[in-house]
């Protein structure tokens, strides 16, 4: 596989979150120890009403958790809201999105001026043929308004590249980690391919947010190849996606992901099984059954891999 290349004005930060510790417990024999590997796995999820309307007065003892059926003790509850927030924003800013691209800056550009706090970082992407980091992660306002303004419209569209390399850059940061990519669903010269993409997201814990822009005018012949896979990796990540055609939607879209941040749930949990090589582990969460009810959803990504890639 070839890695995608992305133009860095500014590193990375190489702070690396790392979920497994090695624990030492003491023996009558002074000399020996017995080395035990444990993983902390960490679930988060989000609750809706019929409306769309996050649900943000739940306890740990509304929810349930299990890993391949198995029910798991929940040893980490918190409320999403008291815990830092990374969010990369990647903007397609290929030929195709000419158009509509001003109004889709201007809408995330609220977006971040109404979601960032102190404690928080957000970095602005851009993806055309290449992928280019516009800002590090930064809580300044200042700084994000000037990586927008500098956005450019390219040609093609590296959409795997993006989520592959923004998922990446997630997996270095500590706390709540989400994308939101602005893109009209295409993808044409990623060197990396969507299942690539969906396992960095996964390893990184990313929550995927796709805004998917659609013209009034497009035809509807038009390749959604790119969009069905945006859709499945959302869902598949404990994300949303959304269509949007118009600016109006397009802020509703931010206002939506805005109050859900600010209303989910962490549960962390050790598994209760131990790990074999690379074995894809699938969670459930329910609340108090409501899960069974038409007019709730409970959303959290699908599972999580026993062992990180060799990206």
């Amino acid at each position: 596989m070839m890695r995608p290349a992305m133009i860095k004005p500014a590193p990375l930060c190489l702070l690396f979150m790392v979920f497994a510790a090695a624990f030492c417990v003491a023996q009558e024999e002074p000399s020996t120890t017995l080395k035990i590997n444990v993983r902390l796995v960490n679930v988060f999820v989000t609750v809706t009403d019929q409306h769309g309307a996050p649900i943000g007065h739940l306890t740990k003892d509304n929810f349930k958790l299990s890993e391949d059926g198995i029910e798991q003790k929940i040893s980490v509850f918190d409320r999403e809201s008291a815990l830092p927030l990374s969010i990369i924003l990647a903007v397609d800013t290929s030929l195709s999105t000419k158009k509509d691209l001003p109004l889709e800056l201007a809408s995330a550009r609220r977006f971040a001026h109404t979601i960032l706090r102190p404690i928080d970082g957000l970095s602005v992407y851009e993806f055309s043929e290449i992928v280019n980091e516009v800002t590090p992660f930064t809580p300044d306002l200042k700084i994000i308004d000037h990586g927008i303004e500098r956005i450019r419209v390219g040609s093609a569209t590296a959409l795997y590249d993006a989520l592959f390399l923004g998922s990446r850059a997630l997996s270095k940061r500590q706390g709540r980690k989400v994308m939101v990519v602005i893109t009209d669903g295409g993808d044409t010269v990623s060197k990396v391919d969507y299942r690539d993409a969906v396992r960095a997201a996964q390893e990184a814990e990313a929550i995927v947010y796709s805004l998917i822009v659609v013209p009034i005018e497009a035809s509807a012949g038009r390749d959604t190849g790119g969009e069905h896979a945006l859709i499945q990796l959302s869902e598949d990540t404990g994300g949303k996606y959304f269509y949007a055609s118009s600016l109006a939607q397009l802020d509703s879209a931010f206002h939506q992901i805005s109050d859900e941040l600010r209303t989910q749930y962490l549960l962390a949990y050790y598994p209760s099984r131990r790990f074999s090589n690379s074995e894809f582990r699938r969670l459930q969460v329910s609340v108090n059954g409501i899960q069974e009810r038409s007019d709730y959803k409970v959303r959290h990504r699908t599972g999580y891999y026993s062992s990180q890639s060799d990206f």
